[in-house]
């Protein structure tokens, strides 16, 4: 049976877009501390997970949780929010179906 895979453009272009978030946000304090704050993350592990999938789709998942914080991201990085929103559904887990 053939399966559909994902094309390794795709899965990096989701990544490099989530790391794109992530230094948006770093680049603040004040949007930094929350997200810190939020994870009960550190400077320090937050720069040593920075590569890590689950990581980005937290920092995805804080930038998608206040439409505000979303849309100063997207216009800072010159993309749509729906980017970022469609990158969010890719890194997150989603729930096994039975």
């Amino acid at each position: 049976m053939l399966t559909k895979r994902k094309s390794h453009q795709q899965d990096d272009s989701t990544y490099g877009l989530a790391l794109d978030v992530l230094l948006w946000m770093v680049a603040d304090e004040d949007r930094l501390f929350p997200f810190l704050n939020a994870t009960g993350m550190t400077p320090e592990s937050l720069r040593a997970g920075a590569r890590d999938p689950g990581v980005l789709a937290g920092v995805l998942d804080h930038v998608m949780g206040d439409e505000p914080v979303l849309l100063a991201c997207a216009s800072a990085l010159g993309v749509k929010p729906e980017r970022i929103a469609a990158a969010w559904q890719r890194l997150t887990p989603q729930p096994e179906e039975f």
